[in-house]
């Protein structure tokens, strides 16, 4: 898992709701919700199905679709994907 990556993805997400009013919703600190954005941190799984609930999304989606970009990118160059 990219860190940096999922917190680019967790702030894009976010849009321009508040910090506060996300961590509010699902019940976590601003703290922590500031420590994913920032690539500080990952929730623990319970708080990553809550992000993708909120964000009407999966978990797949936003922390780990990375690892298959990178992949597919690996084989586009080899004409295999």
């Amino acid at each position: 898992m990219d860190k940096k990556l999922i917190g680019q993805k967790l702030m894009d997400l976010r849009g321009d709701k508040s910090r506060d009013e996300v961590a509010t919703a699902i019940n976590i600190s601003i703290s922590a919700l500031q420590m994913y954005e920032n690539g500080q941190r990952i929730p623990r799984d319970e708080i990553k199905v809550k992000l993708a609930e909120y964000y009407k999304s999966t978990v797949q989606d936003i922390f780990f679709n990375n690892k298959q970009h990178e992949l597919c990118n690996f084989r586009k160059q080899k004409e295999v994907c």
